[in-house]
């Protein structure tokens, strides 16, 4: 399979449970490496790659948000632990999520408690886009971002993650089982 993702334009890999999608994101981030064939970015064998440097220029968005025990600033600043608090404020705010922050008995210092379950879905999902904002990155990788939440949800966030592409100028690639998803939010659909 061969596809490119350019900057400012949203690629979408779509396919049924099983087929890979994942995958490919493992490659991306050097989860693991390929066993046959390549993974470029911007020319060069990814292999060839400082893996934290590359880390460095993409953020990760999952169907199911992983947020830990610890502060709403310190669960966003895990994708930039050198944030300064301008810019988690500042991601927060790209991310729609800085008013519900806000509204937070101790705002950016309340606890979420595990896996963030004082919050709704679609809550969690708005603090994982600011924390792979807060890291600056050129590519954001969306695995089933919107897969989880209720239909007025997935438009939502379907809709601040398009608003933040066109912002941003950023590159997404976006994975989904869904056809309908994803041609809401793609220029480029890989199947």
């Amino acid at each position: 399979m061969s596809a490119s993702f350019t900057e400012g334009q949203v690629t979408a890999i779509v396919g049924p449970s099983g087929s890979g999608k994942t995958t490919i994101i493992h490659l991306l981030l050097r989860f693991f490496d390929p066993q046959s064939g390549r993974v470029e970015m911007d020319g060069h064998d990814m292999l060839d790659l400082d893996t934290k440097d590359l880390r460095a220029h993409m953020g990760l968005v999952t169907q199911d948000t992983i947020l830990f025990d610890d502060t709403v600033l310190g669960n966003i600043k895990i994708g930039a632990p050198g944030a300064s608090m301008e810019e988690v404020v500042e991601a927060a705010k790209a991310a729609d999520a800085h008013a519900f922050i806000e509204a937070m008995p101790q705002g950016y210092d309340t606890v979420l408690g595990e896996r963030g379950v004082k919050l709704s879905g679609g809550q969690r999902q708005r603090l994982a886009i600011a924390r792979a904002l807060a890291a600056r990155p050129q590519v954001i990788v969306c695995d089933e971002p919107v897969s989880a939440l209720d239909v007025s949800i997935q438009a939502q966030i379907l809709n601040l993650l398009a608003d933040l592409q066109r912002r941003f100028g950023l590159a997404y690639v976006f994975i989904s089982h869904d056809l309908s998803v994803v041609r809401q939010v793609a220029d480029t659909v890989a199947v």
